[in-house]
């Protein structure tokens, strides 16, 4: 069985942490590197529904995209709802490692997970600088409501479901995808010249103003739908190196719904 410290020097070279923002927190939060490490789980979030289901799986490893501590903290109290993550970690001896935005910046990485789950055909990077999000065709051409319909399909279940701006007969061949929050991008998705763009948080005022300015539709997923393929994609990359390795790892990806929105909707409407 491999070492923590050998597993997170694989990790690190499929998303190198000098790739991540320098306001991001990736890496390892807890774990001991000699200990070794024979089963691992992939999550979103590091949260507690995640840190139990590790202890049930008996895993010896979490991997999340999303950090624990993004700003920082100076208490890791068992009485704070994180540092009851980190006690549940330590006392269990699990290790967790973080890879935020340099997994979404990696080659393949989340925007790849992304449109690998539609049947994308990734033809480049939409911001090539940093090599964030993707630029993609589709096999045939469809209607944005068709399109729409794919993801609703492909992507996980969440309270949020798929929302859809642009008109739903308009054809789409070529796409831009962006895992987690995308609303900051869409003077690349513009100048890619694209029909269509799929991501997450889509915010009013962004959204307004990218109708108005040309026929782009939108399709706005939940953040944590956007983001979960890539667990299945870094898992199946992390088989790869354990079998080349001969570690004989036992690697999961959990089903767990972390996404914070519930399925509970109350009607509105403006007053009589």
């Amino acid at each position: 069985m491999p070492r923590l410290s050998e597993v997170i020097a694989e990790l690190d070279a499929l998303w190198p942490p000098q790739r991540a923002e320098q306001w991001d927190a990736v890496g390892t939060v807890c774990g001991d590197p000699d200990a070794e490490v024979t089963r691992v789980l992939f999550a979103v979030d590091p949260v507690q529904e995640i840190a139990d289901e590790a202890v049930a799986l008996g895993a010896d490893l979490i991997v999340t995209h999303h950090p624990l501590y993004l700003r920082g903290t100076t208490t890791v109290a068992a009485g704070h709802f994180k540092g009851r993550v980190v006690h549940t970690l330590i006392k269990r001896d699990i290790a967790l490692h973080v890879a935020h935005t340099n997994a979404d910046t990696a080659d393949p990485g989340v925007s790849d997970a992304l449109a690998g789950a539609l049947d994308l055909r990734v033809t480049g990077p939409l911001v090539p600088e940093n090599n964030l999000g993707r630029i993609c065709e589709l096999d045939q051409p469809e209607t944005l409501a068709a399109f729409a319909a794919r993801a609703a399909e492909r992507l996980p279940a969440t309270a949020q479901g798929i929302r859809v701006a642009g008109d739903p007969d308009m054809t789409v061949r070529r796409v831009a995808v962006s895992g987690g929050s995308g609303d900051s991008l869409f003077d690349a998705v513009r100048a890619a010249g694209v029909d269509a763009f799929l991501t997450a948080d889509l915010r009013h005022h962004p959204v307004s103003e990218a109708t108005q300015h040309s026929a782009l539709g939108l399709v706005d997923a939940a953040h944590w739908a956007t983001e979960w393929p890539w667990c299945e994609l870094a898992a199946a990359q992390l088989d790869e190196i354990s079998d080349r390795h001969g570690w004989d790892l036992r690697v999961h990806v959990s089903k767990t719904v972390t996404d914070p929105w519930s399925s509970h909707h109350t009607s509105s409407g403006a007053p009589n």
